[in-house]
């Protein structure tokens, strides 16, 4: 089992989940909420071009680690998260419970892919 000493997490990070919400017409719209404010370390994997809407955008893949946490535990719901990091947003593609532990998560995430 490996421990995580509070000095390797040093980035307050929101953890936020999609919900439908109604405007004022009544119409159907995405928000988001958050689920928790939490510790991280976030540490950058690997970068890359991709086209998307006929330009080219920079996607950097990263590893970012949090406690464990139940809302992790649904690999569905997992896919739709996101981590908001400063003026940053991170789509979340995967949460691993490192050597099934419960004791943290790593997110795989991706940077510029999309909005959120």
């Amino acid at each position: 089992m490996s421990l995580i000493s509070a000095g390797q997490m040093s980035q307050r990070v929101r953890i936020q989940q999609p919900t439908v919400a109604k405007d004022a017409l009544g119409a159907p719209t995405q928000t988001w909420s958050d689920i928790a404010t939490v510790w991280a370390d976030i540490q950058p994997i690997s970068g890359r071009e991709a086209r998307m809407a006929d330009r080219i955008a920079a996607v950097v893949s990263h590893q970012i680690t949090v406690r464990y946490r139940s809302e992790f535990n649904d690999p569905k719901s997992v896919s739709q998260m996101r981590v908001l990091f400063r003026d940053r947003i991170f789509s979340i593609h995967a949460a691993l419970n490192v050597d099934e532990a419960n004791v943290s998560i790593m997110l795989l995430a991706s940077e510029g892919a999309r909005n959120g």
